[in-house]
């Protein structure tokens, strides 16, 4: 049976759009690109299923489509720059089957000209058809925010660029059964682009309060406090918070493979963002020194090894590091996360504790990596020994902050 949409990869991208488009009642196929997959519990499968969505993985179905939405993942490739492979799979596998009038849209993370100078000739030669003329073409960046319970696709504006203007006008008409607002832009490179100032505003503001958060250590100076009180000033300011660094699936680009100009702003804040794992071993050693114990041989709790506070994803979440540097410094580590059930480093498994105050009233150290909802910090922060709290999550004065 044709379907409305096909969304061509069902990972941290395709799967919420899955979801959106269901719950507007828009028949969705689900193809999956690779082994990522996004996270859904049994009761939202089901009532996808219920709803109309039907995975397959029979690629001859997205050849029946009226709106076919590329949404695989782009992982950091071994130069450090994004890695386009299954981008090109799942073109490959949609130019084979794609038919006049089809509207072709890429919401994975990619360098700007990618939709124009990758995607389009490869659609193009395979299938013979003319993007622009015989189907459309557009780019939409993703807008997704795992655990955000205020912000979600209806209400979350959209932003379209088109080959040509009937493109964009024909992704523009799909994305508005989607949500309330759609934002067009001059073309795919000014969408493109629009994705790597989003994804690169995120790091660098985090670097800054990151590198705030070692000056005030040092200074004696409480930073949230600092904080608090500079996001009351109603202009020119947005309050981004500090932690132990920055996981999830966007990567950061600084645009030199691609233009041969790097954006050296990009380029310090991932360097800064990427000591802080390293940042936060050396505050847990310290701590323990001072209180006449050694890292060797203590036993250090980790809470939350999510990337994100209240979801399951793992995907570059600084505790994967923190949790090796602490083993290498002779340290016994356990954690506890109620997303996680098992967790491994380096195909190490890690112990889980199974009761949460026990374990902290049992570590030499406990760490709070990520402060998920269920965690009660301050019944927290009186049955642990001694707390590192790397979010300013705890009570003033409960706890040791980054």
């Amino acid at each position: 049976m044709p379907a409305d949409l096909a969304v061509i990869g069902l990972g941290h991208l395709g799967l919420p759009l899955a979801q959106a488009a269901v719950a507007a009642d828009i028949s969705t196929l689900g193809y999956r690109t690779g082994p990522e997959a996004g996270s859904l519990t049994a009761a939202e499968l089901r009532r996808m299923l219920a709803r109309g969505f039907r995975p397959t993985a029979n690629p001859a179905e997205l050849g029946r489509v009226r709106t076919a939405v590329i949404c695989a993942p782009v992982p950091r490739g071994a130069d450090g720059g994004p890695d386009l492979t299954q981008v090109e799979a799942a073109a490959r596998t949609l130019a084979a089957r794609l038919r006049p009038h089809t509207t072709v849209i890429l919401e994975s993370p990619v360098p700007p000209g990618t939709t124009e100078g990758f995607l389009r000739p490869l659609l193009e030669k395979t299938s013979g058809l003319r993007a622009g003329r015989d189907f459309h073409l557009a780019y939409s960046p993703s807008r997704v925010d795992p655990g955000n319970r205020d912000f979600h696709a209806a209400n979350t504006p959209k932003v379209i660029g088109g080959l040509t203007p009937a493109c964009t006008e024909s992704a523009a008409t799909f994305y508005g059964r989607l949500t309330d607002k759609v934002v067009r832009a001059r073309g795919p490179r000014e969408a493109e682009t629009v994705q790597v100032l989003e994804t690169n505003y995120r790091q660098v503001n985090i670097a800054l309060v990151n590198e705030m958060a070692v000056l005030c250590h040092d200074l004696g100076v409480d930073l949230w406090d600092v904080i608090r009180c500079a996001e009351s000033k109603p202009f020119g300011f947005q309050a981004f918070r500090p932690g132990p660094g920055v996981g999830g699936h966007s990567v950061a680009q600084d645009l030199s493979g691609t233009t041969g100009r790097a954006l050296r702003m990009v380029e310090l804040a991932q360097q800064v963002n990427g000591r802080m794992p390293q940042y936060v071993v050396q505050r847990a050693a310290t701590l323990l020194n001072e209180h006449g114990k050694s890292a060797r041989g203590a036993r250090v709790l980790l809470l939350g090894v999510t990337y994100k506070p209240d979801v399951a994803d793992l995907h570059g979440s600084p505790a994967q590091e923190i949790a090796l540097r602490l083993m290498e410094l002779g340290a016994s580590v356990s954690y506890h996360d109620p997303y996680v059930p098992a967790w491994s480093v380096l195909d190490r498994p890690i112990p889980r504790a199974d009761s949460l105050y026990e374990a902290a009233a049992g570590a030499d150290l406990t760490v709070l990596l990520q402060q998920h909802r269920t965690y009660d910090l301050q019944g927290l922060s009186v049955k642990a020994q001694l707390l590192l709290d790397t979010r300013g999550a705890t009570p003033t004065g409960a706890a040791h902050r980054l």
